[in-house]
């Protein structure tokens, strides 16, 4: 009887459990704190995507809807030249900024980590990073000041003295893409050496001890320990840099404009679809090629996950 009684004592128990109220006067608290922020996300995230979704399918001047076109938007988008041509200067610039950003960085925060003094760690720390809290703006300024295409540049001044003629750096289409890259990445080294740097502070300084006993020197201590154990944060800025490589607008725009110049060369999707939706007002083909440049972002970050999750495995 003892046990029916304490079964039955159970059951009752977990019925209230389950019986609990969704919302009590305790939570109350809780949802007023993150209403803001529900709230923010629904307005000015869901409610534009969802919006954006329902427009690309439409022939449309505004933002406000218009003729039902079905996916003859994404067919101009992608029997569109133009949107090739963008697709393979992002690509382009995106390939180069990502491998010379993530690779130099994690190579800069590595010598700064193993500076022994720290004050001098810490001033590599701010003069490497005083770079990122320069505008995009002031920085195009100053670097077409540096690339001027003249000899009166700075650059092509000091390329003289060894006898290099005056390189176009924003005027030759085949240079100017590259010119690109070196500019943004003078601005990024900074911020991505200090991830790397707050990352190299978890390494276990006995794995570092313990392959100086095997008698490894300081490349077989980087190489096989230092690399492998910051995997996922080496693989965490690879996407972040590519998903931002993908949405590259202003420095192009402020130095090739809205035509993408010279050539458009420096014409990317993001400028492609500010064309398309402020200039020739096509909201419609505008949105219908953000979707597209979203899901290839989309692809791209699945397939590193993927080859990072499969060699995991391996």
């Amino acid at each position: 009887m003892a046990i029916h009684s304490e079964s039955t004592t159970s059951k009752k128990f977990q019925t209230k459990q389950h019986k609990k109220k969704f919302f009590t006067s305790k939570d109350l608290a809780g949802y007023v704190f993150s209403a803001p922020l529900v709230i923010g996300v629904l307005v000015f995230a869901i409610y534009p995507m969802v919006g954006a979704l329902i427009l690309s399918f439409q022939k449309s001047s505004t933002t406000f809807g218009g003729d039902w076109v079905g996916l003859n938007n994404y067919k101009i988008v992608f029997t569109d030249s133009i949107f090739w041509k963008a697709l393979y200067n992002t690509l382009y610039m995106g390939v180069l900024s990502v491998i010379l950003g993530v690779s130099l960085s994690f190579i800069l925060a590595t010598l700064i980590y193993n500076v022994p003094w720290l004050k001098w760690r810490n001033f590599f720390k701010g003069i490497y990073f005083l770079p990122n809290v320069v505008s995009l703006v002031a920085t195009s300024i100053l670097f077409q000041f540096l690339f001027n295409s003249g000899s009166e540049g700075l650059l092509n001044y000091v390329l003289g003295f060894i006898g290099i003629e005056p390189i176009g750096w924003f005027t030759d289409p085949s240079v100017s893409r590259f010119s690109i890259v070196l500019m943004t990445l003078w601005g990024m080294l900074g911020y991505n050496t200090i991830i790397f740097l707050a990352a190299l502070t978890s390494v276990p300084r006995d794995l570092y001890e313990a392959a100086e006993v095997d008698g490894a020197n300081w490349f077989k201590k980087w190489y096989y320990i230092t690399i492998p154990y910051l995997k996922p944060i080496i693989l965490f800025m690879v996407i972040i840099s590519t998903i931002g490589a993908m949405k590259r607008f202003t420095e192009v725009w402020l130095i090739g404009g809205t035509a993408g110049n010279p050539a458009g060369s420096l014409m990317t999707v993001v400028l492609y679809i500010y064309r398309n939706a402020f200039l020739a007002s096509q909201m419609g083909i505008a949105t219908a090629a953000s979707y597209i440049l979203f899901i290839f972002i989309l692809i791209l970050t699945a397939i590193m996950l993927y080859m990072n999750r499969k060699n995991n495995f391996e």
